[in-house]
């Protein structure tokens, strides 16, 4: 069974900088200087970006960052409870803004 994500896709990252290189570049110059260590450790860095992955359901950003995190040491359970956090996170900024709706409706109605 084929699917849209091709898992192959994630080791080809780098033609997205065949046609506008100098962008490319910049981009991964602002990506590797985030990544790194800082305040934030390279793991705890890559749990944000496992828990973010999952609210932007980025399947290729997912792979990534499961094996970035396997390779620094993380866990399962690690792994799970920040992607409960991200669900966490989403499920209540869906919910706030049902008061758009609430909002709108009461402008609305007569």
């Amino acid at each position: 069974m084929s699917s849209y994500y091709d898992d192959q896709d994630l080791d080809r990252f780098g033609e997205m900088g065949a046609h506008r290189p100098e962008l490319f570049e910049l981009f991964m110059k602002y990506y590797q200087q985030t990544m790194a260590a800082g305040v934030l450790t390279v793991r705890e860095k890559a749990l944000i970006a496992l828990a973010v992955a999952h609210a932007l359901q980025c399947p290729y950003c997912i792979d990534a960052y499961t094996r970035v995190l396997l390779e620094a040491g993380s866990n399962m359970e690690e792994m799970t409870e920040a992607i409960h956090v991200a669900a966490a996170i989403r499920g209540g900024a869906a919910l706030i803004h049902g008061l758009q709706a609430r909002n709108t409706a009461a402008r609305l109605s007569i």
